[in-house]
């Protein structure tokens, strides 16, 4: 992949293909194409044979997806196995087609077991049941996963797979409902301060412990991986530190400037008791998170600041 190489980013308004876009236009690649879903629906076969048809990009970024947190993951269950089957589907199986030179899949670590040994190793994957809060997606991305490696074996592509711990960053979700836990906490406690509220309340235990990425991050080493690594073997991308929920959202509280109480509702799941990824595979490759998580969430409260 070269300066003048055309890349087709699926998802480039969301997070994770936002921050792909400007890594790349860091870096100098200035030949890059997308699409809005409302151009172009990945859910539409033929909608996506044609795009790629017309325009040929050399290399693709599927980070297109339907994502959400707990409760999203739960209530949208259907929409969220066949949704996201159809985007990559649509995606990887066109690229085939049309040739692209090297696709990079962004998966998840909910991928792996619910009681996985931590921290969480590539090879654990399918070594045991899934989270069933979100069960449906993780067989989605473990179905992208396997698709990129049968591709690979059956016809020779070099796509590669790359699972992300959990994100967080510019253009992220806020939405109450249906965000993932962090992005949730920075709302929520904005709102407490706001409205001079006297607690907050957080759902589950507070003691469930995660890992947490900047998405800035996981771009330049998305970047690094599409540049260097032809590799057949998914490659986890984190920091290898977590911390408890609770910490989070004491942290959280002191950025955002809350003087209130936590109240933790204990009648609410807690999700996966640890999720911490092993990355020394990636880390012997030379690579290393920047940005600490108090910098990383003042930034992503000043974006949300803008959205409201």
């Amino acid at each position: 992949m070269n300066i003048n190489s055309k890349i087709y980013i699926a998802g480039h308004r969301g997070m994770v293909g936002s921050a792909v876009k400007r890594a790349l236009e860091k870096q100098g690649f200035t030949n890059l194409i997308y699409q809005t879903s409302a151009e172009l629906d990945l859910r539409n076969a033929n909608a996506v044979a044609d795009f790629l048809d017309a325009e040929q990009p050399e290399y693709v970024f599927l980070a297109a997806a339907k994502v959400g947190g707990i409760v999203a993951n739960n209530t949208y269950r259907a929409q969220f196995l066949y949704e996201n089957l159809q985007i990559q589907n649509n995606v990887i199986h066109n690229s085939y087609l049309q040739g692209v030179k090297k696709l990079m899949f962004f998966g998840s670590s909910c991928i792996y077991p619910k009681l996985a040994p931590q921290p969480l190793k590539e090879d654990y994957l399918l070594t045991g049941l899934l989270e069933p809060t979100n069960e449906p997606y993780a067989i989605a991305k473990i179905t992208g996963i396997k698709m990129c490696e049968a591709y690979r074996s059956q016809y020779g592509c070099n796509f590669i797979s790359v699972m992300p711990t959990n994100l967080y960053g510019l253009n992220d979700n806020y939405d109450a409902q249906n965000s993932h836990v962090l992005p949730a906490l920075i709302r929520k406690f904005h709102e407490a301060k706001v409205n001079h509220s006297s607690e907050v309340i957080i759902w589950g235990t507070g003691s469930p412990l995660r890992e947490f990425l900047f998405a800035d991050d996981l771009a330049d080493a998305a970047v690094k991986l599409m540049l260097e690594y032809n590799g057949e073997k998914f490659v986890n991308i984190g920091t290898g530190h977590d911390l408890t929920i609770k910490e989070l959202a004491e942290l959280v509280k002191s950025i955002i400037g809350f003087d209130g109480e936590l109240i933790f509702d204990t009648t609410k799941p807690d999700g996966t008791p640890r999720k911490l990824m092993d990355v020394s595979f990636l880390s012997s490759l030379g690579w290393k998170y920047k940005t600490e998580l108090e910098v990383g969430i003042k930034m992503a409260y000043q974006d949300f600041l803008k959205k409201v």
